[in-house]
């Protein structure tokens, strides 16, 4: 079941570059994140509602407090950074270097979980980085 919920992600990943880079045109990135931002909320917040998880939030400890506060300021500034780039270059050079996290991901993944770095991985990652260099240059 992940696999499916990981390709469905993708998919809405790519229709939100295309969906951006529309919208975006004549925009203040900044302003155009923010309004991105609140429909996000507003989204999550639904589906939080919606599937009566808010009972869940006393039990949250606060280690996960601080990881999801962090997370969620990486998220801002890489949304931030991403809709500025989508304003200043092509989509379709702007969403395969913003796709290098998977790279990034799998490193740090790495170093800080400790998860598994195969030689599969190193060529993928490998692989990944060269087909994104080729892509933009």
């Amino acid at each position: 079941m992940w696999l499916l919920f990981a390709f469905l992600s993708s998919v809405f990943a790519a229709l939100t570059a295309i969906l951006a880079k529309v919208g975006i045109e004549g925009v203040n990135s900044n302003l155009a994140t923010a309004i991105r931002t609140v429909v996000v909320v507003v989204l999550a917040w639904g589906m939080v509602f919606l599937t009566h998880a808010q009972k869940g939030i006393h039990d949250i400890s606060r280690k996960s407090w601080i990881f999801l506060i962090l997370s969620g300021l990486a998220t801002g500034a890489s949304w931030l950074c991403y809709y500025k780039a989508l304003q200043m270059g092509e989509a379709s050079k702007v969403v395969p270097v913003d796709k290098l996290s998977v790279v990034i991901t799998l490193i740090l993944a790495f170093v800080f979980l400790h998860e598994e770095f195969t030689v599969k991985t190193l060529i993928g990652c490998i692989l990944i980085g060269i087909g994104t260099l080729f892509m933009v240059v």
